[in-house]
């Protein structure tokens, strides 16, 4: 697939500015300032995360609310139920938020919304349940800022509500003895890009200092923390890099039995980067809530011991197994659909449906599917007797007004620009689907259908040395808006070692001048006779580290590859 350059750039006169004060290579002062990192005193932040940096929890809109109504359920002894959604960040802030309540109060327990038979957010059925088993307070994390009627409906049977969120409020909001979300208007609270699990992290801080505990009381629970802001794609700036950067010391050095338990399962003998916690970690829990019950995730998290732990791992390690098989299932069909529709190719969007289709993988095909055909892509199968499915978009597109503009074919639907998800009888899926492809086609510029790499910065391959490499590795968590830096060299050649490993990929070495350097291409098979037909390619990669039978060494991973004469860059 063809795919847009993009070379960054940045102001000449602050990258000078930053040379001058850091002493390390102008071009990596170029990414610094590319990430508003422009003076010395911005960079020894950003390389030296400290918690003392962290706002206080205070300014957060209700907290003194929200801290005194549990201090006095405390106090009556009043049964607290901990809600939270069925995803990483949700789970991870049940789990958060229970232990550190346990250690205060017993008269407690958590709930985890089955996600087909309750769907997302606050339920029914936990509302009936609290009632039922007596429950006075619930508190509600990473999700509720919208569940305006079933709060309402708690209150009238008197269950009050403190709600921990960070998704983009209504303006009407539920009326919940305390909200806690820094995207609210009129909330003073300086960093406004948190998780679910930040939130809920932010209350325990508050409470830890209302009774009197030590600061460390909150630290047991970084590791958790971090995996929640690796996996729900937040910005890696500000208080969420703080707070993930001493989550990696803490997973690495005292990690969450539940943690230690998933790392063992994968294989993972290494030290833990921000990369374990999203490939590797999050994709298991979330495999919980996708094909039974996330509820187990939550057990896992909390468990007491590493051996029951391992046992809840073990059953999220086999639901993971069966998300992938039906994850690469369903995908192959998809694209068999695809092209059986031959007038479907040159569409600007894609939707496809077949009734067998496991519900709790549609929104990943969606994702692989755009892999292939890059375009905003709807996946739907059958739930109960209506069609049910997820979206995706491209980047820059907005999704959600798209399928807001079809909703005449539609029963249901929420989400937001870069994703959502939707439900409608079955017997409107076709003009659904033609009404989708005319909206998407009429606002989508042709630029938004090719994927765009944006790259930081050029160099040779004489610049990639172990120092420079070293200074890339401590700008580590990478994620959103701190993201693993692109580079691009030109007019490098293969010097006829570059082979095809394990069919689709290449491991390739090429030289520039009088550098050689080794690198893996995954799934560039495709891309190899560019390696060996002699002329000079141009190469866009990130640099990493590879370790083999105890020994470390720089390579590259190829991202995308071009004869040099071919090139054009935006």
């Amino acid at each position: 697939m063809q795919k847009r350059w993009n070379i960054l750039e940045a102001d000449d006169q602050f990258v000078t500015s930053l040379y001058e004060s850091l002493k390390v290579p102008k071009v990596l002062c170029k990414i610094f300032v590319q990430r508003g990192i422009d003076t010395y005193e911005k960079a020894k932040d950003f390389f030296r995360p400290q918690l003392t940096e962290l706002h206080s929890p205070w300014l957060m809109k209700d907290m003194d609310k929200a801290v005194y109504r549990i201090i006095s359920a405390f106090n009556k002894n009043e049964k607290i139920l901990v809600f939270g959604d069925y995803d990483v960040d949700g789970t991870t802030s049940v789990a958060c938020m229970y232990q550190f309540l346990k250690k205060n109060h017993s008269n407690l327990e958590f709930y985890i919304p089955h996600r087909y038979r309750e769907g997302y957010s606050v339920s029914n059925a936990c509302i009936d349940y609290a009632k039922e088993n007596g429950f006075t307070l619930i508190i509600a994390l990473d999700c509720g800022i919208k569940s305006f009627d079933l709060i309402t409906y708690a209150k009238e049977i008197g269950i009050e509500f403190i709600v921990c969120d960070h998704h983009l409020p209504d303006e009407i909001l539920p009326p919940a003895i305390a909200i806690l979300n820094p995207k609210q208007i009129d909330c003073n609270y300086p960093y406004k890009e948190l998780c679910g699990c930040g939130v809920g992290y932010k209350l325990i801080s508050a409470l830890t200092e209302k009774l009197n505990l030590p600061v460390e009381t909150t630290f047991e629970y970084l590791d958790l923390l971090a995996t929640a802001i690796a996996a729900d794609i937040v910005p890696m700036t500000g208080e969420n890099r703080v707070l993930a950067f001493h989550g990696l010391i803490k997973a690495n050095k005292n990690p969450n039995y539940g943690i230690k338990a998933l790392c063992k399962l994968s294989g993972l003998v290494k030290e833990l980067h921000i990369t374990n916690l999203v490939f590797m970690i999050a994709p298991r829990v979330n495999a919980a809530g996708r094909m039974d019950d996330a509820t187990k995730a939550v057990q896992m998290f909390v468990a007491e011991t590493e051996d029951e732990a391992l046992a809840f791992a073990e059953q999220l390690h086999s639901d993971n197994t069966d998300r992938k098989e039906a994850d690469k299932t369903i995908t192959e069909e998809a694209l068999a659909t695809i092209n059986e529709n031959k007038e479907w190719i040159n569409r600007s969007s894609t939707l496809v449906y077949m009734p067998h289709w496991h519900k709790g993988v549609v929104g990943i095909v969606a994702s692989r599917l755009i892999e292939h055909h890059y375009r905003p892509t709807i996946v739907l199968t059958k739930s109960g007797d209506v069609a049910a499915g997820s979206a995706r978009s491209v980047p820059g597109f907005n999704l959600y007004e798209a399928i807001h503009a079809c909703r005449e074919h539609l029963l249901g639907y929420g989400g937001h620009f870069a994703a959502a998800g939707m439900t409608l009888e079955i017997e409107q899926v076709d003009a659904f689907r033609e009404k989708f492809e005319a909206v998407v086609s009429s606002v989508i510029t042709p630029e938004l259908l090719i994927p765009e790499i944006c790259i930081d910065a050029e160099i040779e391959l004489k610049d990639i040395k172990q120092s420079f490499f070293d200074i890339i590795a401590q700008m580590e968590p990478f994620g959103p808006e701190n993201l693993r830096p692109v580079f691009i060299t030109r007019n490098v050649k293969d010097n006829g070692w570059s082979k095809i490993v394990k069919e689709d990929h290449i491991r390739f070495s090429l030289v520039q001048d009088n550098t050689t350097i080794t690198g893996i291409g995954f799934g560039m098979a495709d891309r190899f006779h560019l390696m060996t037909n002699k002329q000079p390619i141009d190469i866009v990669y990130t640099i990493d580290e590879n370790e083999w039978n105890g020994n470390k060494n720089i390579q590259l991973k190829m991202i995308d590859i071009r004869s040099s004469e071919s090139i054009k860059i935006n």
